[in-house]
């Protein structure tokens, strides 16, 4: 039985990308958090063929927190009505909020934020714009380099240049030296990264990357330490402590595999061990990466701080984990944000948006 007092919030979960299942672990954490004298939870979770269920709280809640173990409950009734015309039906109030917790493709892209602004529904995170910004990492890239925010040096392969001629198409990357790591453009959570020191194995992690995007990056390896930091969209931005990801995996990055599978594949710094300068800097950083890429609700910003005391833009998140070991909600955590707390502040921020946005004018007369 639904209560009129409390705000219905649809946590939307799993999809078709390649991160359904770390999708699965995060919504399990965003659901642990709400706030249940405030908020009614309507969980509906995309199964890998793409149908919209509406699932089960307390399962989700029990389920296993290894993502090789977990998956969205088949034989529920299809959710995808909720969305489509807003839930607002005789029998059942309608949804308030959304709350995406989709990473990846099809999720984290765009595409899915496009559908709730047709609904009029508010939602968490960035819009339209600075989901498909964040998620390309080629786009995101050009614009903090137009806007004179330090990068990795790289160069973007496209399917159909690369399967023409690939030894031209890798030649391009000479100037970048060893190791490099290939990329595919549109994909999280390392997912489809590989380290290459040779140039022998060039052309395979090439192609392991394109079974994942049509266009993948080749990027220079930096020297550094790898830097983390949360925003919280506002007016202006709040942005967290920072916190530093230290490798210990065989993979030699911050891989899949490392973050996710193996239990002793990397320790998290918290907070990272930054000089007040440093921590300033990658603040301000950090900052202005979220506005320079219109984002909006949240994100996390990674950098990489090298030996000369060089910041450097890694990638953005506008989407990031709540898995048990995501590094958003536990620098918020650690900046006096509990994690009841931060969701009830995302939650509210969405439904502050939406209010600015209907109240918009719709039409050119006076």
């Amino acid at each position: 039985m639904t209560d009129p007092a409390k705000l219905r919030v649809a946590i939307l979960f799993g999809g078709q990308s390649a991160e359904h299942e770390i999708s699965i672990l995060s919504a399990r954490n965003v659901l642990a958090a709400l706030d249940r004298t405030r908020f009614e939870p309507v969980l509906i979770g995309i199964d890998k063929r793409g149908r919209w269920l509406l699932q089960d709280p307390d399962r989700l809640l029990q389920s296993a927190r290894d993502p090789r173990l977990v998956h969205i409950e088949d034989g529920a009734p299809v959710a995808s009505d909720l969305i489509a015309i807003g839930a607002r039906t005789e029998s059942q109030r309608s949804i308030d909020v959304i709350f995406p917790v989709l990473h990846g493709t099809m999720g984290e892209d765009g595409t899915v934020q496009g559908l709730f602004e047709l609904t009029g529904i508010p939602y968490v995170g960035a819009g339209v714009l600075g989901s498909a910004v964040g998620m390309d990492k080629d786009v995101s890239k050009r614009l903090l380099r137009e806007a004179g925010i330090a990068v990795a040096d790289f160069v973007t392969l496209r399917r159909a240049r690369f399967e023409a001629d690939p030894p031209a198409a890798l030649a391009q990357t000479a100037a970048l030296g060893l190791p490099v790591f290939t990329k595919p453009a549109n994909a999280g959570s390392s997912i489809g990264v590989r380290k290459v020191a040779e140039q022998a194995g060039l052309e395979q992690a090439v192609r392991f990357a394109f079974q994942f995007d049509d266009k993948v990056l080749i990027e220079a390896a930096v020297t550094g330490r790898e830097i983390e930091l949360a925003v919280l969209g506002g007016n202006p931005p709040c942005v967290s402590v920072a916190g530093e990801i230290v490798v210990r995996h065989p993979d030699g990055f911050y891989s899949y595999e490392a973050k996710y599978i193996d239990e002793s594949g990397a320790r998290l710094e918290l907070p990272a061990r930054l000089s007040p300068d440093e921590l300033a800097r990658a603040k301000t950083l950090a900052g202005r990466a979220f506005e320079v890429l219109e984002c909006d609700g949240m994100a996390r910003v990674d950098l990489f701080l090298t030996p000369e005391g060089t910041l450097l833009v890694n990638e953005i998140n506008t989407l990031p984990g709540f898995t048990a070991i995501s590094m958003y909600p536990k620098l918020w955590e650690l900046s006096g944000l509990a994690p009841t707390a931060l969701v009830s502040r995302l939650i509210d921020l969405a439904i502050e948006r939406g209010r600015r946005r209907t109240a918009l004018k719709r039409s050119a007369s006076r």
